[in-house]
């Protein structure tokens, strides 16, 4: 299985460089594992709604750009399915069974995804109503599909 990791922005921060490289190191065990950065748009403070739709649009481009036709997109969107992590899990499972080797998941930047994202997606997730640094948000998913191929092969880990 092929795993790719899409996000909008550098990650400057290396705590979180250090523990996305942990993770996706433990996961070559059961997947191909790649993180790709596309650039963020220049976005300052005050920006009217359509300057914003703008900035999501652009980062959109990006982001499409590096998805093979044939990728499952998950994409990670407040308003999308709340999952545990066994549920979780056996949705990864589940795509392995019907064939779908290439899984993209997909981080936005600062103000979001554009809808053309989202239309793209095939699968909108949401880790919490709550809202997290896109940075951050890295390294929460990365530990999460470590956590999920645990749980897939029936491995311990902790709850």
């Amino acid at each position: 299985m092929k795993i790719t990791i899409t996000a909008v922005g550098k990650l400057k921060e290396k705590y979180l460089k250090q523990g996305i490289q942990e993770y996706m190191k433990r996961l070559s065990a059961y997947a191909n594992i790649d993180m790709i950065e596309v650039p963020d748009e220049k976005a300052p403070e005050n920006m009217s709604e359509a300057e914003q739709e703008e900035v999501k649009r652009k980062e959109g481009e990006r982001i499409l750009s590096k998805i093979a036709p044939d990728a499952y997109v998950i994409s990670l969107e407040i308003k999308g399915q709340m999952v545990t992590s066994e549920k979780f899990a056996e949705k990864i499972e589940q795509l392995m069974i019907h064939g779908k080797s290439k899984i993209v998941f997909v981080i936005g930047g600062s103000l979001g995804l554009s809808q053309d994202v989202m239309n793209r997606s095939d699968y909108a997730l949401s880790f919490s109503k709550m809202t997290f640094p896109h940075q951050l948000m890295r390294l929460v998913l990365v530990e999460q599909v470590y956590r999920g191929f645990r749980i897939i092969k029936g491995e311990p880990y902790h709850k």
